[in-house]
C-alpha cells in the first residue's frame, strides 16, 4: 500500500507538467493562425490600394477574373488575345514586369540598337522596327502597354482624340470623391452648415450628370461649379473625420476603375489585331471580282515557257495572296529596273487567291517583264507538310525589359514555304525572295552580279535581336547568342550552294529536333511559328552573306521615327509589321510611298472602292 500511494504522489507532478505542455502548444497554434488572418484582414481594411505610391494595386490582376465582369468579358478578351496577338512568357510577369512596376518615373525608350541587349526579354508575334535613331519618353504604363500589346500602343498613342466628355468624366470623379466624404462630414455637430453647403453641391452634381452625357450638353459656368465643387473637397479632407469610411469608398473607386480600365484596354488590343489580321471590305470585293471575271472570260496565258525556265533572266519569287500588295511589288521592281525584259516574276499564292490573281496579272503589265502565278495547293512540296498549313509569312515581335532599357523589336524570317523553292524551280541556279509588303526603289540587277563568297543566302543582319534573345527558340542546338539575326523581305538565293549543303535536309531535321525550351505559354500556342523561326536561324548559320545596310529600311509598319532622308536613301522600303500600307491602320507618312505603285483608276479598283 506504501509503495502504491509513494508511486502515485510521485507520478502527480509529471501529469500536470505534461498538460500545461498541452496548453502551451495548443496555444501557440491557434496564434500562428490568428496572426496571419489579422495580419491579412488589417492589409485588406486598412491599407491602401497604393495607387498613389506607384506599388502594384491590390487587385491588379481582378481583370483576369471572369466573374469581375459580366459574362465573362474579360476571360474572353484574354483568350481571343492570346489567339490573334502577342502573349507574355510565363515568367515575364514574375521577373521584368515587377521590375518595371516598382519605377514611377518616365524614361526615354531608343528606337535604335543597343550594344548589349538586356538579360530580360520576351518573344511574341509581330514585326520589323529599324531605321533613324529617335527617343521618345513614355511612362510605365505605355512602356508595359507595349510589351503586352505590341503596335497597338503605338498606334494609340499617335492617333489618340481629344475626349468628347472629359469634363463629364472629371465631374464624375468630384462627385464620388465628396460622396466618399459626406458621410463622415456629417456625423460632426460643429460642421453642420458645411455639410448642408456640400450636401447641395453633391445634389448640383447629381442633376447636372443626369441630363448631361458629353461636355456640349453641360450648362454654361460649368467651371466654377467644378472649382467650387474641389475647394469643398479639399475642405473636407481637411476636416478630422472617420478614415476608414473614406478609404473603403476611395480604394473601391480606384479599384473599379483600374478593373475597368485594364478591361478596355485588353478588348481596344484585341479590336486592333482583329483589324489589322482581316481582309478589307474593298480587298474581298476586288478579289471576288477578279475570280468572276476570270471564269467569264477563260483567259489563255501566253506561251513563255522559255523565260520561266531560262537560268540567265532575273527571276524573282514572291508568297502571297494580296493581289494588291504583289501588284505593288512588281511594279516598283520593273519601274526602276534597267532591262525589264529579263526579269521574271513567280508569284505563288493558294487556291482561294489563284484565279484572282491570274487575272488581274493577265489584264495588267509591267513593261516586258513576265509574271507567273502558280498554285502551291498543286506543287508537291515539303514532305509531311499540307499546304493548307503553310504560313506565307513569319513575324516574330522581341520585347527587351530591364531596369536599364525597355524596347521591343520585330523580324521576320523565312516560312516552310521557302524551302520548297528548290524542288518548284529545279532548273534555276539563282533567284531573289521578296516579300509582299515593300517597295523597290532602286535598281535590284546589282544583287545578280553579288559575290556571295560560295554562301547560300544574301540577307541583311538585324544586329538589334541577337540568337541569345531568341534562345527558347532555338532548342539545345549550339549557336553563338551574340550572333545577329537576320531579315527576309530582299534575299538572294545561290541554288547551286543550297542543294550542295542539302540545305532543305537540313531544315526538316532542325524542325524535328528544335523546341521551346523555357515551355512558355507562347511557345505553347504558337509552335508552328516558334518552330520555324528557330530552325531557319539555325540553318543558315555559317550559310550566310551580309548585305549592305543600304539596301533594305525595315520598321515601316512599326516605327513612326523614320525619317524622310532615310527613307530616300534605301533601296527597298520593307512595311513588316502590323501597320501595312492598304490597311486603314497603316502609318499615314509612309503610304505614299506605297501607293504611287498603285493605278487607283483601275475599273476593279473603282467599282470596289479601293483607297488605301
Amino acid at each position: 500500500m506504501k509503495t502504491g500511494a509513494i508511486s502515485s504522489h510521485n507520478t502527480m507532478p509529471g501529469k500536470k507538467r505534461w498538460s500545461w505542455l498541452v496548453i502551451a502548444v495548443l496555444g501557440l497554434v491557434l496564434l500562428s493562425m490568428l496572426v496571419p488572418l489579422a495580419f491579412l484582414l488589417g492589409l485588406h481594411n486598412g491599407f491602401y490600394s497604393g495607387a498613389n505610391t506607384g506599388d502594384a494595386p491590390s487587385r491588379k490582376d481582378a481583370a483576369l477574373d471572369p466573374q469581375i465582369n459580366e459574362g465573362g468579358l474579360s476571360a474572353r478578351a484574354d483568350e481571343l488575345l492570346r489567339n490573334l496577338g502577342p502573349t507574355l512568357p510565363k515568367d515575364f510577369g514574375r521577373s521584368s514586369v515587377k521590375e518595371a512596376e516598382n519605377k514611377t518615373t518616365g524614361f526615354a525608350v531608343p528606337t535604335q540598337v543597343s550594344k548589349s541587349p538586356p538579360k530580360k526579354h520576351n518573344v511574341g508575334v509581330g514585326s520589323s522596327a529599324e531605321g533613324t535613331k529617335t527617343f521618345q519618353v513614355i511612362g510605365e504604363n505605355e512602356k508595359m502597354c507595349e510589351l503586352k500589346f505590341g503596335s497597338y500602343c503605338l498606334w494609340r498613342r499617335q492617333n489618340k482624340e481629344k475626349m468628347e466628355d472629359f469634363i463629364v468624366k472629371k465631374m464624375k470623379d468630384q462627385l464620388y470623391v465628396a460622396r466618399a466624404y459626406y458621410p463622415s462630414i456629417a456625423k460632426i455637430p460643429k460642421l453642420d452648415q458645411f455639410s448642408q453647403e456640400m450636401k447641395q453641391h453633391i445634389q448640383e452634381f447629381e442633376r447636372i450628370l443626369g441630363e448631361s452625357t458629353s461636355d456640349k450638353d453641360l450648362p454654361p459656368l460649368v467651371e466654377k461649379k467644378l472649382q467650387k465643387m474641389e475647394a469643398t473637397i479639399n475642405k473636407a479632407k481637411s476636416a478630422t473625420v472617420d478614415c476608414n469610411n473614406v478609404d473603403k469608398k476611395l480604394r473601391q473607386l480606384v479599384d473599379l476603375t483600374e478593373d475597368e480600365a485594364d478591361f478596355h484596354m485588353k478588348q481596344s488590343a484585341f479590336l486592333y489585331q482583329l483589324a489589322v489580321q482581316t481582309t478589307p471590305k474593298s480587298h474581298h470585293c476586288l478579289s471576288m471580282r477578279l475570280t468572276v471575271e476570270f471564269f467569264k472570260t477563260s483567259p489563255v496565258d501566253a506561251d513563255v515557257s522559255e523565260s520561266l525556265l531560262n537560268p540567265e533572266l532575273h527571276h524573282y519569287v514572291m508568297f502571297s495572296n494580296n493581289v494588291l500588295a504583289s501588284s505593288v511589288v512588281i511594279n516598283s521592281t520593273v519601274m526602276h529596273a534597267k532591262a525589264s525584259r529579263k526579269q521574271v516574276f513567280h508569284v505563288l499564292t493558294d487556291k482561294q487567291s489563284f484565279f484572282s490573281m491570274k487575272m488581274w496579272f493577265f489584264i495588267n503589265t509591267y513593261k516586258d517583264a513576265t509574271v507567273q502565278v502558280l498554285n502551291i495547293e498543286d506543287l508537291d512540296l515539303l514532305e509531311g507538310q499540307k499546304p493548307s498549313h503553310l504560313s506565307m509569312r513569319q513575324e516574330l515581335r522581341v520585347s527587351f525589359l530591364s531596369t536599364s532599357e525597355s524596347r521591343t523589336e520585330y523580324i521576320s524570317v523565312f516560312s516552310h514555304l521557302h524551302y520548297a523553292l528548290p524542288k518548284i524551280f529545279p532548273t534555276l541556279k539563282k533567284i531573289v525572295v521578296l516579300d509582299d509588303d515593300i517597295v523597290v526603289q532602286r535598281d535590284l540587277s546589282a544583287l545578280w552580279n553579288l559575290d556571295m563568297n560560295e554562301k547560300v543566302i544574301g540577307a541583311v543582319h538585324f544586329c538589334a535581336v541577337k540568337f541569345g534573345a531568341i534562345k527558347s527558340y532555338l532548342g539545345k542546338e549550339n549557336y553563338d547568342g551574340d550572333s545577329c539575326t537576320w531579315m527576309s523581305g530582299l534575299n538572294i538565293i545561290d541554288f547551286v550552294r543550297w542543294r550542295e549543303h542539302d540545305v532543305t535536309a537540313k531544315y526538316q531535321s532542325l524542325v524535328q529536333q528544335v523546341t521551346c525550351v523555357d515551355y512558355d505559354l507562347f511557345c505553347c500556342e504558337q509552335s508552328l511559328t516558334g518552330t520555324t523561326i528557330g530552325a531557319t536561324m539555325l540553318t543558315f548559320q555559317g550559310l550566310l552573306t551580309a548585305l549592305d545596310d543600304t539596301w533594305v529600311l525595315s520598321g515601316l509598319g512599326h516605327n513612326y521615327g523614320i525619317t524622310n532622308e532615310a527613307i530616300n536613301n534605301a533601296a527597298v522600303l520593307h512595311f513588316n509589321g502590323n501597320m501595312k500600307p492598304w490597311l486603314e491602320l497603316g502609318i499615314p507618312n509612309y503610304k505614299a510611298h506605297w501607293r504611287k505603285y498603285l493605278d487607283l483608276e483601275n475599273r476593279f479598283l473603282t467599282d470596289c472602292n479601293v483607297n488605301p
